[in-house]
């Protein structure tokens, strides 16, 4: 186990926190521990019955496209309550809603060095409505595929986002769908 012995936070805006920690280690070691503390979010795996929906859309930090069930948080709302944020997650992104969210794990993201971690839910009974991007969503694209097409665009590697292919390994590993 690592203890705390002290900690000071070196960068914060609304969205992070990044803290580093005096701490000492089982075996006695001193040192420091880097941590970038975020909150939880929500993941949402839409299904039609037929085809996943995900978004495609420019990450800044790799400079790329990702393709990616939807997910996240509101940085100015009380996200406790996992299944709304859920539910808004998804109207806001693909302008569904459901009557059928069912809720499927919760993973940590990358606790080598965060706290944060996923929601993650299973969306059926999908209704088509408006989305509603937030102000950061710009040019955010729908992308339908089987489930034989999402499972070739892991395996090639045209899908890269960690959370979705969790997600989705953990959906099959429970037999879902």
């Amino acid at each position: 186990m690592i203890k705390r012995k002290s900690g000071k936070t070196v960068y914060k805006n609304p969205w992070m926190e990044v803290r580093e920690d005096q701490v000492i280690f089982q075996n006695g070691h001193e040192g420091i521990y880097g941590v970038v503390h975020k909150d939880h979010f929500a993941l949402i795996i839409p299904f039609d019955g037929e085809k996943f929906h995900l978004v495609k859309q420019y990450r800044y930090a790799p400079q790329t496209y990702s393709i990616e069930f939807p997910q996240g948080k509101h940085e100015d709302a009380d996200n406790s309550d996992h299944q709304k944020l859920a539910q808004a997650e998804l109207a806001e992104e693909l302008g569904f809603t459901s009557d059928a969210m069912q809720k499927i794990g919760f993973m940590l993201e990358a606790p080598g060095y965060s706290d944060q971690g996923f929601h993650i839910y299973l969306a059926t009974n999908l209704k088509s409505g408006e989305k509603k991007f937030d102000k950061t969503e710009a040019g955010l694209e729908h992308i339908q595929m089987t489930k034989d097409e999402l499972e070739k665009a892991i395996t090639d590697g045209s899908i890269v986002d960690a959370p979705t292919i969790a997600a989705y390994g953990l959906l099959k590993l429970k037999n879902v769908v």
